[in-house]
């Protein structure tokens, strides 16, 4: 067993995300522990990349920048489609996610912004792009 976490480990972990003002988006703390594998892309690479090397039972905690997180925020990812280009059968709410199929058979989501009886305006930037995060992990274990 190794104690301490390599960018291939299969790890058992505390993890709590929080905006740069502490508020809380996901934690494990008050519950069960999380089992990733890194590299599977289960984990933001540059939330991995703060794990590499850390030993088994420390406790830390990363600020990160936007482009140490979920990058900056692009303007260019925030488009509007008519009513008609929106992908049938989906459920469009303001502030609600939407699916868009990729040419090749990918899937990418975005946010409702703005939306009225002819169009919607659709975000396509992480939720937290252009934030400071606080990462904060327990590893449990290292397999």
């Amino acid at each position: 067993m190794n104690d301490r976490v390599k960018a291939d480990s299969l790890l058992t972990l505390h993890y709590r995300l929080a905006t740069a003002d502490d508020t809380e988006l996901v934690s494990t703390f008050a519950g069960n522990p999380s089992t990733l594998q890194l590299g599977n892309g289960e984990l933001a690479p540059t939330l991995e990349a703060c794990l590499d090397g850390l030993p088994v039972g420390e406790h830390h905690v990363f600020l990160l920048e936007p482009q140490q997180a979920f990058g900056q925020y692009s303007a260019q990812l925030v488009k509007r489609f008519a009513r008609d280009e929106l992908p049938q059968g989906a459920a469009i709410e303001l502030h609600g996610a939407i699916e868009f199929e990729a040419p090749g058979g990918g899937k990418y989501v975005g946010t409702v912004r703005e939306l009225d009886e002819t169009s919607a305006l659709i975000d396509f930037n992480h939720p937290l792009a252009g934030k400071f995060v606080r990462f904060e992990v327990k590893i449990i274990g290292v397999l």
